[in-house]
């Protein structure tokens, strides 16, 4: 799962973001309107959290232009600012929830859970491509109903093919959807093609009808496997 901070105190920021890290979620973060802005276009997100008062914008202002994207990133407010205006303003403009500062990082974390969860028990938790089914909520993958074991890191990326059938995947964004911001500095991506190589081995191996295939030039595409 990834999460998107967005939070002009540095000290809150790393705060949250460590804290997100020990529990096994993928973090990014930004301090300004702009710096979100530009990350909210190129990446998806399974939660942002967004703080309202930000130096160079409004954070409810950054929320409509979220919405306006028709995009399924879930948003929970984190804002100083614990009035009755703000919270039906940015629960109206679709936020998933409101929390006021200051929070408990272990409020925050269940709060996170409880929108996941919401979101998993309206669209299912169940994601199948070919004959694998992948559970989000126990992390479980099959092949025709037997279980495949994967790493953690070869979940996610097994994930992120399987949210993007059909789509050429780059190595870079591959990359930063799985490891996060703290991916930039890396040398090269060699330990991407690494975990992909591993990840497909153990497809094949379990007679998957799908594997991951690299399209040379582009970076990696979940397609059918050969017969």
């Amino acid at each position: 799962m990834k999460i998107l901070i967005i939070e002009d105190d540095s000290s809150l920021r790393e705060i949250i973001s460590r804290g997100l890290h020990s529990e096994g979620y993928v973090v990014e973060s930004a301090s300004n309107y702009s710096e979100a802005d530009e990350k909210i276009a190129g990446y998806s997100y399974d939660c942002i959290l967004l703080d309202i008062m930000l130096p160079d914008g409004n954070g409810l202002r950054l929320l409509e232009h979220i919405k306006s994207l028709k995009k399924s990133d879930h948003v929970i407010i984190i804002s100083a600012r614990d009035s009755l205006d703000d919270k039906v303003t940015g629960l109206d403009l679709g936020a998933d929830d409101y929390l006021a500062k200051p929070f408990y990082m272990a409020e925050l974390s269940a709060r996170i859970k409880s929108v996941l969860r919401r979101s998993a028990n309206s669209n299912g938790n169940k994601l199948t491509a070919g004959n694998i089914t992948l559970d989000l909520h126990s992390r479980r993958v099959e092949v025709d109903g037997k279980e495949l074991t994967l790493l953690k890191k070869e979940f996610d990326i097994l994930l992120y093919f399987m949210q993007r059938p059909n789509h050429i995947v780059d190595k870079a964004m591959l990359a930063e959807a799985v490891w996060g911001d703290h991916i930039d500095a890396a040398d090269n991506f060699d330990f991407v093609y690494a975990q992909v190589k591993n990840l497909r081995k153990r497809l094949d191996a379990s007679g998957a009808s799908l594997t991951i295939k690299a399209v040379y030039g582009f970076g990696y595409k979940l397609t059918e496997a050969a017969q």
